[in-house]
């Protein structure tokens, strides 16, 4: 039986990256996730890979850039005004087709904010990471162990796909501890090989040009149209959620991150006060979990948005619901977390609406 141990989500982030096969690591320190950097600042020598602090945020995303382009697998990591100053090596990056894994432990905002817990970089990593027309995989994990899970498997997500994958994750869940069960290291020398990659070819090929400046409009329009059939593959295979107590429920909470620990609390006192509540919890923020909502469809009778934001991923919802059922928000923001009486109550009170 495999061996639990406690951690913080900011460690699991960083000992399954390792265990994944990143030797690479370039960061710059900032509150709520400082200790993952900490954390690879000291186990990354013994692995025999190279952690680097940046002297900036905007350095540390060009040097995952270089280490992606010599086909290592890297990492970076911050916290939502860091990843604002990585948008445009995030673009450079999706323009030149690289892998790579970024980490947002999210903090309260806008501007520097606060170090609280907050869910509001959600439209930046679903829609405007940076400039021009990309998308990258978009993972929200919901406990410690699923930041484990997700970051050994975004390696794999972001080399089959050449793009860079983000998980967004909130102080919360950063800083808590729970079990978890590490998965099993890999030996970076037995991946797959990227016959793309910049790492000398001895003559025996062309060369490999990494790069994402086209200055012929065709070349770059046919460039950007093959990279959306590529999105078009991700949206059809990688959508990802979890369903709790959904096939009769009236109520349909969709909730992700540390606001699903809190709606799950909520959508069980409302079943003991005999409310069909069940929620919907999104694991691909991008591609959202489109189809598995549509099951919900024929039940459902309102769905209500729980967010730790001012009302982001309910745009989606009601994208996806397309004026079928009656959408509601609830959302509390600069850090504040939303508690499972106040869900609950908006719950009821969706509920008594949509019966009268």
């Amino acid at each position: 039986m495999a061996e639990k141990v406690l951690m913080k989500g900011n460690e699991a982030l960083a000992e399954s990256a390792m265990r994944a096969g990143c030797r690479f690591f370039f960061g710059y320190p900032i509150t709520p996730q400082t200790e993952l950097a900490a954390y690879m600042s000291k186990r990354m020598p013994k692995v025999g890979g190279t952690y680097l602090q940046a002297e900036s945020e905007v350095a540390a995303i060009n040097m995952v850039y270089g280490a992606a382009a010599a086909g290592a697998r890297v990492m970076t990591s911050s916290s939502s005004p860091g990843v604002s100053l990585k948008g445009e090596g995030v673009s450079y990056m999706a323009g030149a087709d690289l892998p790579g894994v970024i980490i947002n432990i999210q903090r309260g905002g806008p501007g520097l904010g606060g170090i609280q817990p907050s869910q509001s970089d959600y439209w930046q990593a679903t829609r405007a990471l940076g400039h021009g027309d990309f998308h990258i995989v978009v993972y929200a994990p919901s406990t410690v162990q699923e930041m484990a899970d997700l970051a050994y498997s975004a390696f794999d997500v972001a080399d089959k796909y050449r793009t860079p994958v983000m998980i967004l994750g909130d102080g919360m869940l950063g800083q808590m501890m729970e079990p978890v069960v590490l998965p099993e290291p890999i030996d970076p020398a037995t991946l797959p090989e990227k016959p793309w990659a910049t790492t000398g070819h001895a003559h025996q090929r062309p060369h490999n040009v990494i790069n994402s400046l086209y200055l012929t409009a065709d070349e770059l329009e046919k460039l950007n149209f093959e990279r959306y059939e590529r999105y078009a593959v991700i949206e059809r295979d990688e959508q990802c959620a979890e369903t709790y107590l959904t096939e009769d429920a009236d109520v349909v909470v969709v909730a992700f991150g540390a606001a699903s620990r809190v709606a799950r609390s909520a959508v069980n006192a409302a079943r003991e006060r005999g409310v069909k509540a069940g929620l919907l919890r999104p694991v691909t923020l991008w591609p959202f979990p489109k189809r598995v909502l549509e099951e919900t469809i024929p039940t459902a009778k309102a769905y209500l948005s729980v967010e730790m934001n001012m009302g982001q991923m309910v745009d989606d919802v009601r994208l996806a619901v397309s004026g079928r059922a009656p959408v509601d928000f609830y959302g509390r923001t600069g850090g504040v977390i939303p508690t499972p009486d106040e869900v609950l109550e908006r719950i009821c009170a969706l509920s008594e609406k949509v019966g009268e």
